[in-house]
């Protein structure tokens, strides 16, 4: 998801300012203060604060001069061995600006690099220690070869804590002049499953709507059913109703504009906050895995989510 305006306007400056992470914030704020930083990784998901992290290091670093001294990468739009060989070495190789000793390259989703691109940054990270520091930024660890993961200091983000998304939800409402109901507090933080970046860019869509946020518009603006609306479709499934349930189903997808993928993911949620015995749920769940994979490979969404409903009326009917 591309950045909003707003999240590239409450982008921290210092550490004080990050939201949750503080563990690592912590450690890493404690390598800046001694100037003596390790290549580091950067691993967890999608908007939860490792850029953010990264610019802050650098900004604490550098001061004003942290743009001349610090080279950020996107590995997704430049994954090849040639961004290594010549990007890379060309700005590792001269020194820093001002009284830190080590300039900084921060490689972006750089899961995404190529092995013989890696392979590669291995041997320039160790060549250019003296006058560099990386700082890789990935979803996926897994995709980083080992001789690069031993090189550097690794550090797994994790996703943003309920509390931590209400103390920013209420920051950027005060900033904005928006009133942010309870019941719509609860619907961001499940809609953005503690990715930061999500967050704002809903609530800056809701605040083009008006500056009164509740739970029916969040909900609307971020393309996602109410948890209430699943939970009556897979009830009339489990009591037998299965017209009125398909049906149901058919409306929410056209109302909303879902995809099978999407319904699947909130169904398998609400599927234990039904009223039925928990060895049915368990069943429902092993579907719910088997109708995604179905729908990952190419299956015609409406017929697999008639199935999956189906189903569970003949669990509920046994």
């Amino acid at each position: 998801m591309e950045s909003s305006i707003w999240t590239e306007k409450y982008r921290p400056s210092t550490f004080a300012e990050i939201k949750g992470q503080q563990d690592i914030v912590e450690k890493i704020k404690a390598f800046v203060e001694q100037k003596n930083l390790p290549h580091l990784l950067f691993a967890g998901p999608a908007g939860i604060g490792k850029t953010t992290l990264s610019l802050v290091i650098a900004k604490q670093l550098f001061g004003e001069t942290w743009r001349q001294n610090t080279l950020e990468l996107n590995a997704s739009d430049e994954r090849g061995i040639d961004v290594v060989r010549v990007k890379v070495k060309d700005f590792a190789r001269t020194k820093a600006m001002g009284d830190v000793p080590f300039k900084i390259i921060y490689l972006d989703e750089s899961d995404a690099l190529t092995k013989e691109a890696q392979q590669a940054l291995r041997r320039t990270m160790e060549n250019y220690t003296k006058t560099c520091r990386f700082i890789l930024s990935c979803n996926y660890s897994s995709k980083i070869i080992d001789p690069i993961q031993s090189r550097c200091a690794v550090f797994r983000f994790k996703p943003l804590s309920k509390e931590d998304i209400f103390l920013l939800i209420s920051s950027v409402a005060e900033k904005e002049g928006l009133t942010v109901s309870p019941e719509a507090k609860e619907a961001l933080f499940e809609v953005c499953e503690g990715d930061c970046r999500r967050l704002e860019n809903i609530m800056q869509s809701c605040a083009v709507m008006k500056k009164n946020l509740d739970a029916e518009l969040v909900f609307s603006m971020a393309a996602v059913a109410k948890p209430k609306e699943v939970n009556e479709i897979l009830s009339l499934a489990a009591k037998g109703n299965f017209l009125d349930s398909r049906k149901k189903l058919l409306d929410l997808m056209l109302n909303y504009g879902l995809s099978g993928l999407d319904v699947i993911k909130q169904i398998q949620k609400e599927i234990w906050n039904l009223n039925i015995d928990d060895r049915k749920k368990v069943e429902l769940v092993d579907k719910c895995g088997e109708i995604e994979f179905r729908l990952v490979e190419g299956s015609d969404e409406y017929l697999q989510l008639e199935s999956f409903l189906a189903f569970i009326s003949l669990v509920g009917m046994k």
